[in-house]
């Protein structure tokens, strides 16, 4: 066996025990001695989430989706085309793709570091692993509800009718409730980058008459609610977080 070959098969392993060392600590069983400490501060802050987001749902429904509608400009309005290219920074499946990239890259590399360097750019990925998983898993959610509330969307059937429902529709014209543009994940550090950019992602999908306001602070609760959950699945497996006593989770 000549050199290459046997670097070659040393760089494979490594690659293969990397992965199958950050699956494990994702999929294993909780292990932190607060996680139900946490647990609790989980559901007491959905719980509040949910009632506030919810209450501020149904209002813009009954209040402000009609109105605010017909102050956007006609779809299609050429001189919207900035806003069309902004919307698209928001799409999940380029948010994903790119998280995916960087993922593979951290992959690749790793087995190439030595051991410092190598747990440094680990460290990146297990936070990557995060942010993947905080836009995957509320996506999913926001699919299924979707398809399942079946909310059309502004001017389907030509009118500005916030309470256009068909349920299980399953066409895209009927997928509005909510705005999977504007799920997001959390992440302590940059909690003020993050905002603004679901602002404005958020804002050009009214622009673009693509969402009622109210899908949009739908799209918000989903997100956060699920990348909340995310990071307890961290957390609990001492995985980028840490619980404090009053359950509390920070990241490392």
């Amino acid at each position: 066996m000549n050199s290459g070959t046997a670097e070659l098969r040393d760089y494979l392993a490594r690659l293969a025990a990397s992965l199958r060392y950050s699956l494990v600590q994702l999929t294993r069983a909780p292990s932190h001695s607060k996680r139900r400490e946490a647990a609790r501060e989980l559901v007491r802050q959905t719980l509040l989430l949910t009632a506030i987001l919810g209450a501020t749902i149904v209002a813009l429904m009954v209040a402000f989706d009609a109105p605010e509608i017909a102050l956007m400009p006609p779809r299609g309005t050429p001189a919207l085309w900035p806003v069309r290219i902004l919307t698209d920074f928001g799409k999940d499946a380029y948010v994903l793709y790119l998280l995916i990239a960087i993922l593979v890259v951290v992959a690749l590399a790793s087995p190439l570091l030595r051991e410092t360097n190598r747990a440094r750019l680990l460290r990146i990925g297990t936070q990557v692993q995060y942010l993947f998983l905080a836009v995957l898993f509320p996506v999913l959610v926001s699919e299924l509800v979707k398809w399942v509330a079946g909310r059309g969307r502004p001017f389907v059937g030509g009118k500005a009718n916030p309470f256009n429902f068909v349920p299980f529709a399953g066409t895209e014209a009927y997928f509005s409730f909510p705005s999977s543009h504007a799920v997001s994940a959390i992440w302590p550090r940059a909690w003020l980058w993050m905002f603004v950019y679901a602002v404005l992602i958020a804002a050009s999908r009214l622009v673009l008459l693509a969402h009622h306001s109210s899908d949009v602070v739908a799209g918000a609760l989903v997100g956060v609610a699920g990348a909340m959950a995310v990071r307890y699945w961290f957390a609990a497996r001492q995985v980028g977080f840490e619980i404090c006593s009053d359950g509390r989770i920070v990241s490392l």
